[in-house]
């Protein structure tokens, strides 16, 4: 058994508050730049539109508030402890990641694996008594970091040269789909990780509408019914 952390609560309240205040530190992310590539690409299937990263918005107030209430009604429930380091881990990595995304790709995509996977381990530790409170906020931000990782290796794959744009983002497009509905086969009442997934496929149609990038969309469009048709008979 792992010795009890005192102040564990309050260790996860202080930084999730750090880690919503990081992109005020550092420049404006909205996806990777071509420049920063070695193989210049005008355009990456698989990255979303730019106005769908203000889902971060949402990401940092749910998971503020999240952390302080549960710091203040639930200090040292047992119940909240078991989510919290993983939680820890993967917030304190990702105060870091906005600086890490401007300087290297490489580092950023190796360090958003880190952060989605102890995100995952989070919501599915976290209890069901608060599904508001305690599941969802980390659902959320575990939905769309599992999203990023498929984004950002299909960025990096064509971005080395490793695979042309688009085949890159197919598979990672697969990849994404298939980690969603295992997730989601584990913890299936936690609604919002597959919401921000479908926002973020949602995203990349929009993105691939104008360069007619129809395997995309199509994949996407399927992605999207196939979650979605899960979520709606996971909540009956």
């Amino acid at each position: 058994m792992m010795a009890r952390f005192p102040y564990l609560a309050s260790a996860v309240a202080v930084t999730a508050l750090l880690f919503a205040v990081s992109p005020l530190l550092t420049r404006d992310f909205a996806g990777f730049k071509p420049e920063q590539f070695p193989v210049v690409v005008d355009f990456w299937p698989a990255q979303p539109v730019g106005w769908t990263f203000g889902i971060w918005g949402v990401i940092y107030v749910w998971l503020v508030s999240s952390s302080v209430w549960g710091a203040i009604k639930h200090p040292h429930d047992p119940d909240w402890d078991a989510m919290r380091r993983p939680l820890l881990i993967s917030l304190g990595i990702g105060m870091f990641w906005i600086a890490a995304a401007n300087l290297s790709p490489i580092l950023a995509t190796g360090m958003i694996f880190v952060m989605a996977a102890y995100a995952i381990v989070a919501m599915l530790r976290a209890g069901a008594p608060s599904p508001m409170w305690q599941v969802n906020p980390v659902a959320l931000y575990a939905g769309w970091l599992t999203a990023a990782t498929g984004v950002g290796t299909s960025v990096i794959l064509s971005g080395y040269g490793i695979l042309q744009p688009q085949p890159a983002a197919l598979a990672m497009l697969v990849g994404v789909l298939a980690v969603t509905l295992f997730v989601q086969s584990l913890k299936p009442t936690a609604t919002a990780y597959p919401i921000a997934v479908i926002w973020a496929l949602v995203g990349v149609i929009i993105a691939n509408i104008s360069s007619q990038g129809w395997y995309v969309i199509a994949l996407c469009a399927i992605g999207i019914a196939t979650i979605g048709l899960r979520t709606i008979l996971s909540r009956r």
